[in-house]
C-alpha cells in the first residue's frame, strides 16, 4: 500500500472512530478524496507525529502540548453541521491555524497546501483563535493574588537582581495593512500602521496581562493609562503585597513594576532618571532598571520569533488582527509554561535603552523619593560586582 494512501485511511479511520461510524472504502465524496490524497493534513500530518522534533518545528510546540490543546479546545471548535460531506475535524482545523500562526503564509498558501477553500480557511482561523482566547485566558492569565505578585518578585529578585519587582510593561506596535475608513488613527510615529499590545511580564518571559486593539497613533502612556490595569493600580485592587524591607539593607521599598521612559513615574511604576549629564547613583539605577525591563522586550521578541506571523503586515480587518494577537499571546505563555523554550525561540538580544524622545509626564514627591531610594540601594547593600563597568 502507497504510504500516502495509507496515511489517508488511517486518518479516516480516526475520523470515523471519533463519530462512532462504520469505515466505508467504497464511499468517498471526490472533494475530500482530493484532499485525503493531496491536502497536507492527510499526507504530511501522520508522518510529522513519526518525528518531534519535526513536529515541533512545524507547529511550534510538542506533540504533547498538542494533543492538550486539542482536547482543551476539541468540544468548541467541533462541527456541527449534518451536511452530507464531511466537515473539517476539530484536528485539522487547529493543525491548520498553528500553522498559520508559526509560519505567517497567507490564507492562499494555505488553501493550495490543505485543499480547502479560502473563505473555509479564513472562517477556521477565526473560529480557533477566538476558542483559544476564550477557553485559556484563564488559565494562561490567571487572577493576580499575592502567592502570584510574591513568585514574581523572586523571579525578578534571582534572575534581574532588582528587588521588589511585580513586572516589566511595555508596548508592541503590531503591524496591520492600513485599515479602511480608518484615515490616520492607526498610523504610528514609527511610520507605519499598526494596533497596540500593552503587555507586562514575569522573569520567565510569560506575560501576566495584556491590553489588546489599541490604534498605532497612541503612546504607550496613552495606552496605559487607558488600560484596566491602570485603572485598578489607580484603585488599589490588585492585591500587590505591601512595601517590605529589602535584602542588604534596612529599607522597606514598595513593589514596583518597570517600564521605560515613554510611562510616567508612579508610585507603582519606576522609570529611568532622564537627561544625558546623570550623577554615578543615577546611572546605575538606570542599568539595573533596564536589566529587569528587558525581559518585556525579550519576551516580545520570543513572541513574534515562535509567531511569526508577526513577521509580516496583518492583512485581515481589525476584529480577526486582534483576536490573531490574543491568541498568541495565551499560546505563548501556554507552551512555555509546558514546553519550556527552544534554542531558535530566544533568538532576538533586546536593546539595553529604548527611549522615547518628548515630554514625559512627571511623579509626584513621593515615587520620585521611592526612584531615590532604590537607585541608593543599589549602590549600597545592593550593589552587584559587574555593574561599574556596564555604564
Amino acid at each position: 500500500m502507497e504510504v500516502e494512501e495509507a496515511a489517508c485511511l488511517w486518518m479516516l479511520y480516526r475520523r470515523c472512530q471519533r463519530r462512532k461510524k462504520k469505515v466505508r472504502k467504497y464511499w468517498v465524496h471526490p472533494i475530500l478524496h482530493d484532499r485525503m490524497t493531496h491536502g497536507m493534513f492527510w499526507t504530511l500530518y501522520p508522518k510529522l507525529r513519526l518525528h518531534e522534533d519535526k513536529f515541533y518545528n512545524y507547529m511550534r510546540m510538542s506533540m504533547k502540548t498538542f494533543d492538550e490543546l486539542l482536547a482543551e479546545i476539541e468540544q468548541d471548535i467541533t462541527s456541527t453541521s449534518t451536511m452530507m460531506r464531511d466537515s473539517v475535524s476539530p484536528e485539522e482545523k487547529l493543525v491548520i491555524t498553528l500553522r498559520y500562526l508559526a509560519s505567517g503564509c497567507s490564507i492562499a498558501d494555505l488553501h493550495y497546501g490543505y485543499r480547502l477553500g479560502q473563505s473555509t480557511i479564513a472562517s477556521i482561523l477565526q473560529q480557533v483563535c477566538a476558542v483559544i482566547w476564550q477557553r485559556l485566558k484563564t488559565v494562561c492569565l490567571p487572577a493576580l493574588t499575592k502567592e502570584k505578585w510574591q513568585e514574581i518578585v523572586q523571579g525578578f529578585e534571582k534572575y534581574a537582581h532588582f528587588p521588589n519587582c511585580i513586572g516589566a510593561i511595555d508596548g508592541k506596535h503590531i503591524r496591520v495593512i492600513q485599515p479602511d475608513g480608518t484615515g490616520s488613527m492607526y498610523f504610528n510615529y514609527k511610520g507605519f500602521f499598526s494596533i497596540v499590545l500593552l503587555a507586562v511580564c514575569d522573569a520567565n518571559y510569560s506575560f501576566i496581562y495584556v491590553d489588546i486593539g489599541a490604534y498605532g497613533k497612541s503612546s504607550d502612556a496613552a495606552v496605559f493609562h487607558n488600560s484596566s490595569l491602570y485603572k485598578k493600580l489607580v484603585e488599589n485592587t490588585l492585591d500587590i503585597p505591601e512595601a517590605k524591607p529589602i535584602s542588604g539593607s534596612d529599607m522597606s521599598l514598595p513593589h514596583v513594576i518597570v517600564g521605560d521612559e515613554a510611562f510616567g513615574i508612579m508610585d507603582l511604576i519606576m522609570r529611568p532618571y532622564s537627561g544625558r549629564h546623570l550623577t554615578y547613583m543615577k546611572k546605575i539605577f538606570n542599568y539595573r532598571l533596564s536589566r529587569a525591563r528587558r525581559y518585556i522586550e525579550c519576551s516580545f521578541g520570543i513572541l513574534a520569533n515562535k509567531w511569526r506571523i508577526f513577521h509580516r503586515p496583518l492583512n485581515v480587518g481589525i476584529p480577526f488582527a486582534e483576536a490573531i494577537i490574543k491568541a498568541c499571546c495565551i499560546l505563548h505563555n501556554y507552551v512555555r509554561a509546558r514546553d519550556g523554550y527552544r534554542y531558535e525561540d530566544t533568538l532576538f538580544e533586546a536593546p539595553m535603552e529604548s527611549l522615547l524622545e518628548g515630554n514625559v509626564p512627571r511623579g509626584g514627591m513621593s515615587a520620585n523619593t521611592t526612584r531615590d531610594k532604590y537607585a541608593e540601594y543599589f549602590i549600597t547593600g545592593g550593589r552587584v560586582a559587574w555593574q561599574d563597568g556596564k555604564i
